[in-house]
């Protein structure tokens, strides 16, 4: 189970009475295992995508009780650090992967120069859509100075464009912001990011994916309108820009 970071500060009620309050008993933490089945599903949805390797640099924000980090130590990334706001999930992190853990803010650990790293890849798995689309260009703009040369921002997100991303984006109320294929570029050209791709995540058995093709492709040819990509969620790879900011004379 991978648990979302808070949005900044500020931007949501963090009162007594406020959702987040109550979030680990909504989530029900628990520490992580990683079977074969889970790098599998990693493998298909991120290293492939994100071109991933051994050597790279490694930030995860919102990395929840660490089982994708545990991932990422499991294929031999050694420099890897996970942030999240929440304190409490220190206590669930696999033993492997708990020191490279960071209770902290996100704006504060970017602010404060990510410990002097740099990073080739960083991933918001399940994140994104926790900021109010500000603060997720706010935070891909301060993400852009600890970037090495050629790095990648990967994102996962609820897909508003299909008809099953519904279930995932309202069945958590502390989501602030929706998106689709299309307002992910929209937020990426906004922050100079390019989206170097898109795609879909897929789940289940691969009887269960071949039928949800078979059914994409017989809805794609009646539908006047068919989505981008079909799978409630969908991981977008975005690459920041060389050059002047967009909009810059």
């Amino acid at each position: 189970m991978l648990t979302p970071i808070e949005p900044a500060k500020g931007s949501v009620d963090r009162g007594p009475g406020g959702f987040y309050a109550s979030y680990a008993r909504f989530k029900d933490y628990r520490r992580p295992d990683l079977q074969p089945k889970h790098i599998r599903r990693f493998d298909r949805a991120y290293w492939r995508n994100a071109t991933l390797e051994p050597g790279q640099a490694v930030l995860e924000i919102g990395c929840g009780t660490g089982q994708f980090l545990a991932y990422l130590a499991a294929k031999g990334i050694t420099e890897l650090v996970g942030i999240d706001q929440d304190s409490a999930l220190g206590a669930y992190l696999p033993e492997a992967v708990a020191p490279n853990f960071r209770a902290v803010d996100v704006f504060e650990f970017l602010a404060g120069g990510a410990e002097g790293k740099r990073f080739d890849r960083v991933f918001l798995i399940d994140v994104l859509e926790h900021f109010t689309p500000d603060d997720g260009h706010r935070l891909l703009g301060a993400l852009s100075a600890v970037l090495n040369p050629g790095a990648r921002v990967v994102v996962r997100l609820p897909n508003t464009g299909s008809p099953w991303g519904g279930a995932y984006q309202w069945g958590d109320l502390t989501h602030r912001a929706a998106y689709n294929p299309i307002s992910l570029r929209q937020l990426a050209l906004a922050a100079d990011y390019g989206v170097v791709a898109v795609h879909p995540v897929l789940e289940g058995s691969p009887f269960r994916q071949a039928a949800d093709r078979m059914l994409q492709g017989l809805l794609g040819r009646i539908l006047m309108t068919p989505p981008e990509i079909w799978t409630a969620n969908f991981v977008a790879v975005l690459e920041k820009r060389e050059g002047p900011p967009v909009g810059a004379l």
